[in-house]
């Protein structure tokens, strides 16, 4: 799965978390503060060369894998 669509889903969940089906988007005032810790890093990888992210996202199925319960 490409690094660029888990950080689409990551923005859309982020944007609609929360809301019933249809109701539109809360509008936030004031300044954002800084991306969360996950979305700079997510960004970052983005930015890898496409080997550089396949290997990424090996270790992060690894490390998911190694987090699911035995069946």
């Amino acid at each position: 799965m490409p690094i660029s669509l888990l950080l689409a889903a990551d923005q859309h969940s982020r944007r609609h978390r929360g809301r019933p089906e249809g109701a539109p988007a809360a509008r936030t005032t004031g300044k954002r503060g800084p991306a969360p810790k996950l979305q700079q890093q997510l960004e970052r990888i983005i930015r890898l060369p496409k080997a550089q992210q396949h290997y990424v996202m090996q270790m992060i199925d690894i490390v998911l894998q190694k987090q699911q319960p035995c069946r």
